[in-house]
């Protein structure tokens, strides 16, 4: 099992601050995440990049799309965006070396939840059309809030099996927001009841990472507040129940944590995962 996190400094910064923390897995962005404007990035500053990630066993990288995508809007125009967006970072995680782009669904508003589904099924399937390699699309769950996309597992499932199965998709767990959505982490009933549900549905072989973090609020709130790791209301020990099973031992743990200095994931984070999954974290510097 690799731990990191969401590294600050995008391709020209993130591995000195994965460096700093210990991070043997990174998430960045490619751009902005509050724009629709394309990322740009040198050829220099690319090759730099994957030379830093080969040289200090950085990996799997992975990107975090813009925020602002929607891909499950009934506005055409906010959809064609969407995708457009969605497919760009995609083709920067192909040319970055990431394993997958990362992807909020979108949010179905005031939709019928059938209609947003075929929305988010067609722009995934139009972004896929227009890049090629072998990055992932790969859907986060939700924590339900605004009728977001996600919020089962079922429904990253009807996603994927929409589109032939296709071997370039895959799905991240955040623990923040399947809490959130209902999903007792705490219990060993709930967490049980979970890996049960996620076997039934979008299936273990294609999550590609977790993000782990903490959650501010109880469960089933439906809100998106992360907490640091073992601060919050899922706690430690519903960590090391999920870090220890045998389900998500190879998994890559990805921190979006405010941290203790209220500076995003940090070196104390990292070392209490690492903690609870019952390994040494990484030298700092290493």
């Amino acid at each position: 099992m690799r731990v990191g996190g969401h590294v600050k400094g995008g391709i020209q910064g993130g591995i000195a601050h994965a460096r700093e923390i210990g991070a043997e897995t990174i998430q960045i962005f490619a751009g902005s995440p509050q724009t629709w404007r394309a990322p740009t990035h040198s050829d220099a500053d690319v090759a730099a990049f994957r030379n830093a990630l080969t040289e200090h066993d950085i990996g799997p990288v992975f990107v975090h799309g813009v925020y602002i995508a929607n891909l499950a809007s009934p506005k055409p125009s906010i959809r064609h965006m969407s995708v457009t967006a969605v497919a760009g970072h995609l083709d920067w995680a192909n040319r970055l070396g990431a394993a997958g782009l990362i992807i909020h669904p979108g949010s179905a508003g005031s939709e019928p939840l059938d209609e947003a589904l075929e929305r988010v099924v067609k722009g995934v399937g139009r972004a896929l059309a227009q890049v090629d390699g072998p990055a992932q699309i790969l859907l986060e769950c939700c924590a339900g809030q605004g009728a977001t996309i996600g919020r089962t597992f079922a429904e990253l499932e009807y996603v994927i099996h929409a589109l032939d199965d296709d071997p370039r998709l895959g799905w991240v767990l955040d623990t923040c927001h399947a809490f959130n959505a209902g999903y007792d982490l705490t219990s060993e009933e709930g967490f049980a009841a979970m890996v049960a549900e996620i076997e039934a549905t979008v299936g273990f072989d294609r999550l590609a990472a977790i993000h782990a973090n903490d959650s501010k609020t109880p469960l089933g709130k439906q809100v998106d507040r992360h907490e640091n790791i073992g601060e919050g209301y899922i706690g430690d020990a519903a960590f090391a129940r999920l870090l220890r099973h045998p389900a998500f031992a190879d998994v890559p743990q990805l921190l979006e944590v405010p941290g203790y200095d209220k500076k995003g994931p940090d070196r104390a984070n990292v070392e209490r995962l690492c903690h609870l999954a019952g390994r040494a974290p990484r030298p700092i510097g290493a």
